[in-house]
C-alpha cells in the first residue's frame, strides 16, 4: 500500500564472508519475515562472498570498520524513503551477524527500536579461547588478544561489543543453543545480563538440543513466534 510506511528490519548477514541468498529456508527466512508486514533491509556488506576476493577480505581483523558503516548507510537510505517507518526499524543476525546486532546497539545512536542476537559474539576476548574454531578466530582477529605489541590485533579486539554496553539503550532479545561450540552460549547469557543491568528490557532464549543452528521442527516453530512476537511487540506498537 503506498499510503501507508512499514516497519522495517535490517538483516545483518553471518560468516563474516557468507553469501546473501534467496533460498527458502526455516530459519532465516526473508520471505516469512515480509509476508508478516516488514520490509527487510539485507545489504551485501563489505566481506561478503560473490563480490571478489578484495571485497570479501575488507573485513578479516576488522569486524567492525567499513562493514559497519555500510549497514548504517543502507539502513539511512531505506529510512528516507516514504514506504518505511523511519520510527520503527529493528535490527536482527545470527553468528557474525549476532555481534553486528550487539555492536550496532553500541552505535546505532538511536535508529532501531529493537535488536534481536542468535548465536552472536558479545565478547570476543572469551570468545578466542572459547570456540573449537580456532584457526579462524586467528584468521580473523589476527592473533590472541594478549598480543599487545600488534595493532592490527588489538583492534580487531577494541571493537568488542561488550566494551561498548554505556550505550545500549534498546531492547533485546538473545537467543542460543546450549550445544552451539562454535560460540557458547555464555556470549548470549553475558549480553542479556548486560542488558538486564543496564535497565534494558532484554529476553533470554535458550535452547537446550540445539547448536550453533535451531534444526529441530518444534524448536524452529518456536524460534519464529517468539522472533515476530519480539519485533512485533516494538514495531507494531503504531499499528
Amino acid at each position: 500500500d503506498p499510503a501507508k510506511s512499514y516497519p522495517t528490519i535490517l538483516y545483518c548477514s553471518g560468516g563474516p564472508q557468507g553469501n546473501i541468498g534467496q533460498f527458502w529456508s526455516y530459519r532465516w527466512n526473508l520471505r516469512l519475515m515480509a509476508s508478516q508486514g516488514y520490509i527487510i533491509v539485507v545489504p551485501n556488506r563489505r566481506g561478503a562472498s560473490g563480490l571478489g576476493q578484495a571485497w570479501k577480505e575488507q573485513i578479516s581483523r576488522d569486524y567492525n570498520g567499513q562493514n559497519m558503516k555500510d549497514y548504517l548507510s543502507a539502513i539511512d537510505a531505506l529510512a528516507a524513503e516514504p514506504y518505511v517507518d523511519e520510527n520503527r526499524l529493528g535490527c536482527v543476525g545470527a553468528s557474525y551477524g549476532g555481534f553486528s546486532v550487539y555492536w550496532l546497539a553500541g552505535h546505532h545512536e538511536k535508529r532501531f527500536k529493537a535488536f534481536i542476537s542468535h548465536s552472536g559474539i558479545f565478547n570476543t576476548e572469551a570468545q578466542y579461547l572459547e570456540t573449537e574454531e580456532l584457526w579462524f578466530a586467528n584468521f580473523d582477529m589476527g592473533g590472541p588478544y594478549w598480543n599487545v605489541s600488534d595493532p592490527v590485533i588489538q583492534r580487531s579486539f577494541a571493537g568488542s561489543p561488550h566494551k561498548f554496553v554505556q550505550n545500549w539503550d534498546t531492547p533485546i532479545l538473545c537467543i542460543h543453543g546450549e550445544k552451539d561450540f562454535r560460540i557458547l552460549a555464555s556470549q548470549g547469557m553475558q549480553a542479556f545480563n548486560a542488558a538486564k543491568i543496564r535497565g534494558i528490557p532484554a529476553e533470554l532464549l535458550i535452547y537446550p538440543d540445539e547448536n550453533h543452528w535451531i534444526t529441530k521442527p518444534q524448536n524452529s516453530i518456536l524460534w519464529q513466534r517468539r522472533f515476530f512476537n519480539w519485533l512485533d511487540r516494538w514495531l507494531k506498537v503504531a499499528e
